[in-house]
This record gives C-alpha cells, structure tokens and sequence, in this order.
C-alpha cells in the first residue's frame, strides 16, 4: 500500500478521465486553486449549489469558513470564522428565497496544540479538540436565523452525551434530520422552527438494523415523490440504511470496503463520498474515491476506484486506486452533472471539478 500512495503523491491526478460504464469524468484539479495566503482552507468538508449556481464550499479554518465560487472557478466571496468545526452546508430555497443550513461538529483549533499530534482526540496536546456542536439556518449572506444547540436543552440527551453533529436533511415540509455522527450516533428530527419530534440511532439497539455507527451523511430521497424516505450513512459498517421520514427501518445498501457517506441526487441517481476504503483491516489512510448509485441503488460506477462486481447479487469489497484522492468528503453536482470534490487532510487542496465525459 505505501508504494501505492507513494505513487498518488508522485502523480498529478489533473486530466485523469476517472469512473467506468456510462459514468466517466475528467479530473480538473486546478478548477478552484486559490492563494492559500490570503484564502486558506484546512479541510473542504461541504459544498452545495445555490439557486444562482453558485459552489458554496465550508472549511474549518479559522479564517474564512465560507469559500464561494462561480461555475469557472472564480472567487466570488469568503467570510466567516464563527464556525469552527464546520461539517456540511445544505441550501434549500423557501418562498424564492435561498437559505443554509450548516453543520458545526464542534471541533476547535487547540491553542495547545504541540504542533505534531493530530490523530491523539484525548490529548490536550492534539491538533484539534472537541465541544458540544449545533446546527444554524443562515441566509445567504450569512445572517444566522435560529440554532439548535445540545438536545440537553428538550430533554432529549442527558448533559453528559456528546452532540456532534455531522450533517442535516431539510424534507419537503421542512422538517429537520440531523446525524449525530461524532457524537452519540443518533438521528435526530426537528420540525422546521427547530422543536423535537423524535430520534433513533444509536449503539445498543435490540433490532441491530437501527444502529448508527459514525453516522456522516444523510439525504431525502426523493426521485419517487410518491415514496420519500432517507438514506443515512453509517460509515462504520460500510453501508447505507434507508429509513422511512417517520424512523421505521426499512433496508440496508452494503458498501463493503468502502467508509461511505452521504448521498448527494441527480436525477436518477445518486453519488456519495467514500472517505477511506478498508484495505489491511483498517481505514486506510489517502484512499477516498466517489461511488455512483443507479435508480436502483447498485453502483454503477467508482471514480478513483475499483469497479463494482456483484456475484450472486451480492457486491464484493471495493477500494481506492490510489491514484485520484486522499480523502473524499464533499460533492456538489451541477446542472451539467460536473461535480465538484472537496476533501478532508488532502493537504490544504482545494476542490477538484469532474467534468462528466
């Protein structure tokens, strides 16, 4: 494996043409550079497409959390600090009106930090450490509407369990999913003014389907409108679980191999972020691609990964080719079906445009 990283940090991915079958992009990794000196990003983790087409990507640097481009990859705009342990963005647009929703999952920069450590999460000495996150309706220009903080506060959590959000849901009636990925695993759903209804999720449950394990994605699934459901990443058991806007479990999309998240839709189809693929039984490290989801929830297509066989109905362990990402973590796709890629400790980059073949 080392000889295959090696080869990844010797070789510029740039005018790679990545994927198989009827899903083949071209990699554009110079689409979004910027100066680092002026604007910065740590790591790329969320990125949506507003109403004007605008790429809205959130970093958690402390300089600038909202990096904002055009199509071409021009800068249009950064601003924000005030959300440290920003995770993802959604945009939704209410009465003709674009608004945000942003993750925070409650990461901070350590003004301890000992300058080496960054893996060591109980270390006082780490790179960053952890607190209690929340989640914010924003307009476009960043004005914060409401924020839901610790589920403490409606008697959901008890004070002592970690709320670390990962990522949000906004369902047609403007109700609220939101994945406790970092902290207690939940899934929790909020009406549209922030006001509980109900959870589920978790470690320890009897009926082992409606466990969450580092919960880090979560999307409505609406390409039948006749049958909105979920989709939710438990990134820890390799798979995507599909449950029903009311909590019922429904089933199971084994990713074997691969650390999934979330499903970005287009059309009939859907893609999601792999952040590492299990190779020498564990997560390995610089070894993200992007799976490509059929209507029917197969996939259909790995970018910067190995193609997807099924025996006997069943689809066999996926990974990396170790040739295209370090991490993948965020996707936006335009109304061309380009998609834009920003990744987590990929070494300051910033995103990669794939333009579909």
């Amino acid at each position: 494996m080392q000889q295959q990283i090696q080869t990844k940090l010797n070789n510029n991915p740039h005018g790679q043409v990545i994927g198989q079958g009827d899903f083949k992009y071209k990699v554009n990794a110079h689409w979004g550079v910027l100066d680092s000196a002026t604007t910065p990003v740590e790591n790329c983790h969320g990125m949506a497409i507003d109403s004007k087409g605008r790429i809205i990507m959130v970093t958690d640097t402390d300089k600038n959390n909202f990096i904002v481009y055009n199509k071409d990859g021009k800068l249009l705009d950064a601003w924000g600090s005030q959300f440290p342990g920003i995770h993802a963005v959604k945009i939704v647009e209410e009465n003709g009106e674009d608004f945000m929703y942003v993750v925070d999952s409650g990461w901070i920069l350590n003004r301890h930090w000992d300058g080496v450590s960054t893996d060591e999460w109980d270390s006082p000495r780490n790179k960053v450490i952890a607190q209690n996150g929340s989640i914010a309706k924003l307009t476009m220009d960043g004005r914060v509407i409401f924020m839901i903080g610790h589920p403490c506060t409606q008697g959901i959590y008890t004070p002592d369990m970690p709320f670390r959000p990962t990522d949000v849901a906004i369902a047609p009636n403007g109700d609220l999913y939101v994945t406790d990925g970092y902290g207690s695993d939940y899934l929790i759903q909020y009406d549209s003014q922030g006001r509980y209804i109900r959870h589920w999720g978790g470690h320890d449950n009897s009926d082992s389907n409606y466990n969450l394990v580092n919960t880090h994605g979560i999307e409505v699934d609406l390409r039948n409108p006749s049958d909105p459901h979920l989709i939710v990443s438990s990134r820890f058991e390799q798979a995507l679980k599909r449950f029903e806007l009311n909590g019922s479990y429904r089933d199971k999309i084994s990713t074997p191999g691969a650390y999934i998240g979330g499903p970005i839709f287009k059309k009939d189809y859907f893609l999601a972020p792999v952040c590492w693929s299990h190779f020498e039984e564990h997560n390995a490290v610089d070894s993200g691609f992007i799976s490509v989801f059929d209507k029917n929830n197969r996939i259909v297509s790995n970018l910067g990964g190995t193609e997807a066989v099924y025996k006997d109905d069943q689809l066999q362990p996926m990974c990396s080719t170790w040739d295209v990402f370090n991490h993948a973590h965020a996707i936006c796709i335009d109304d061309d079906e380009n998609v834009y890629v920003g990744q987590w400790r990929a070494n300051n980059t910033y995103p990669f445009k794939l333009e579909r073949v």
